[in-house]
């Protein structure tokens, strides 16, 4: 009998492309099951790699250029076109944050939430838009800033001032002195654009689970620099509740159009410090739903045309993976939305993973059926990222020959159980 498997992974950051890492699974496999039918549905989460997925998937191109990067300097860059010419519909852009303001863009010495910024982001907006686009998707993800979007909201021409009339600096760590936001600068073709955010709707801006909290360190905060951080974005979201939604609230008897207000996906208005998604790539969810964006839950967008779950469903066996399975992986990460799909139509699914951390065990509650790491052995992060493509392979071998002398365990105890 043939074994259907698909094989649905999400790339492992600063490492391997999604699509990658299911080729890299698939090595694995064919050693252990050479004539199983795989089915490869390389996924993104709006982080890395998103604008080159969907480009591929949707018959469109990538655009270079160069923007501001996270530390300030100049950096290659992306953004994807689909649609146009004969396709029904308006030309849409993808803009992937993580291609200018992402983590692996910051030098290790330079890892510091508080000065980096999403000035780029705003840059490639403006880029879609000069090249014709009048629907925006902003994939979140992978972020390196914590600015709340304010460096973006800059490079689309809103002024930032603190209490003496000077222009705000860049970076998250400036926030606490914002005083005034003129947003008379702003590009106006953004009202005439709709903008969509594709954002893991666990990450919120303010509060305890706020996204300095949760995510500051992993970017190199300190625990003075995440209160400080915390509080920048307090005061971002109160100073863009009254300087902006004021300008761009719809009209109660129109409701949410393109670029008319902050609204999540069901058109409610967004409170900007714990609505879903506002605190998606540090904050950026925030900034730019207070300039009309839509706030969408990721997998709802960017999984849109896959048939996934019938691609799920067919299989016999699901195969997933992420760089690290811990307590974050069942808020929104892929190997727990693969899960969820799979466990609709019974099928079982195992993921792998760089490293396994605490709350790993959580998966299970979400419908996934074993988890295993890649690593054989302890080694240095820089090892581990080198020979990743070797590790997935290698662990996908060692894992499945578990599984299969599970199964003949199985039969064999069949075999010789008492008859009743």
């Amino acid at each position: 009998m043939t074994h259907r498997i698909a094989i649905a992974p999400s790339g492992f950051k600063e490492s391997l492309s999604a699509a990658r890492v299911a080729e890299a699974i698939a090595i694995g496999v064919r050693r252990v099951i050479p004539d199983a039918d795989l089915d490869l549905i390389p996924l993104v989460d709006g982080g890395e790699g998103t604008a080159e997925a969907l480009a591929l998937a949707g018959g469109g191109r990538l655009v270079p250029c160069t923007a501001t990067g996270p530390v300030g300097d100049p950096v290659p860059s992306h953004f994807a076109l689909l649609g146009g010419g004969t396709t029904p519909g308006p030309l849409t852009a993808v803009v992937e944050m993580a291609a200018v303001a992402g983590l692996a863009l910051v030098p290790p010495g330079l890892r510091h939430p508080g000065a980096t910024t999403t000035y780029g982001v705003g840059e490639l907006i403006r880029a879609a838009l000069d090249a014709g686009a009048r629907r925006i998707l902003i994939g979140c993800g992978d972020s390196g800033t914590s600015d709340g979007g304010a460096g973006a909201l800059q490079a689309l021409g809103a002024r930032l001032t603190d209490r003496h009339g000077r222009e705000l600096r860049r970076g998250g760590g400036a926030l606490h002195e914002l005083e005034h936001i003129d947003p008379s600068g702003l590009d106006p073709r953004l009202a005439r654009t709709e903008l969509l955010v594709a954002c893991n709707p666990y990450n919120v801006l303010c509060g305890k689970r706020g996204v300095a909290r949760v995510f500051g360190p992993q970017k190199g905060a300190t625990p003075a620099e995440v209160e400080l951080l915390s509080a920048g974005l307090e005061r971002w979201a109160a100073v863009l509740t009254r300087d902006l939604l004021p300008a761009v609230a719809p009209e109660p008897e129109k409701g949410p159009e393109p670029g008319s207000g902050p609204v999540l996906a069901t058109g409610v208005p967004l409170d900007l410090r714990t609505a879903p998604g506002t605190g998606a790539s540090g904050g950026l969810g925030a900034g730019l739903a207070a300039v009309g964006a839509r706030l969408l839950p990721r997998y709802d967008v960017l999984l849109d045309g896959l048939d996934l779950d019938a691609r799920l469903a067919r299989a016999d066996f699901v195969i997933t993976a992420e760089g690290a399975l811990d307590h974050q992986t069942v808020r929104g990460k892929i190997p727990a939305e693969v899960a969820r799909r799979a466990q609709a139509s019974g099928v079982p699914v195992l993921v792998l993973a760089g490293t396994i951390g605490p709350g790993a065990q959580d998966v299970r509650a979400v419908g996934v059926d074993a988890y295993s790491a890649i690593l054989p052995a302890p080694m240095t992060l820089v090892e581990a990222i080198g020979r990743s493509g070797e590790l997935l392979a290698d662990g996908t071998e060692r894992a499945l020959r578990i599984m299969a002398l599970g199964s003949r365990l199985g039969e064999r105890a069949g075999r010789y159980a008492p008859s009743a």
